[in-house]
């Protein structure tokens, strides 16, 4: 049991981001055959299957990040608020995105959120950086592919602004 118990908190952070991609995936997988696909998209741009390996490999890596995190500071304590606030702020935009850009059809509102979630995800590694440089580290593949989704986003939105 206190195996069960020492890993528990490991295995809930590392997994608690993957509850908001595994809902969000069911969006995206309902308008891709839809509305996705039909939109103009730059000759860069990764193909479908990608998205679901990478996005699951960077919520395991900031999952377990914020887990060393809270290990580091001793758990929910005054010392946690800023970090895993920050944390939990740029979490709830990254879910935020795919019902606004793939449920609500709203690229540039979509763009928006993926800056705000940058801005936010950036902080969240700069504070980690004092804390626990591998949680910190664990987060920079995420803000490059933030930044790489940005770009994407931003190039769709231009190209098909005036497309139903």
């Amino acid at each position: 049991m206190e195996v069960v118990q020492a890993w528990g908190p490991a295995v809930g952070f590392t997994f608690l981001p993957h509850a908001g991609g595994l809902l969000g995936g069911k969006i995206t997988k309902k308008e891709i055959p839809v509305w996705y696909q039909y939109l103009q998209k730059p000759s860069w741009c990764p193909p479908n299957w990608v998205f679901g390996p990478v996005w699951g490999t960077l919520y395991t890596s900031m999952g377990f990040g914020s887990y060393l995190v809270w290990k580091e500071l001793g758990g929910f304590s005054e010392k946690s608020v800023v970090p895993l606030g920050l944390y939990a702020g740029q979490l709830a935009l990254n879910w935020a995105w795919t019902p606004i850009f793939f449920g609500a059809h709203k690229m540039g509102w979509g763009l928006v959120t993926l800056l705000l979630t940058t801005g936010m995800a950036t902080a969240t590694t700069a504070s980690w950086y004092n804390i626990n440089k591998t949680a910190a580290y664990l987060m920079v593949p995420y803000l490059a592919w933030l930044t790489m989704a940005s770009a994407l986003n931003y190039r769709v939105w231009k190209d098909n602004r005036n497309k139903k």
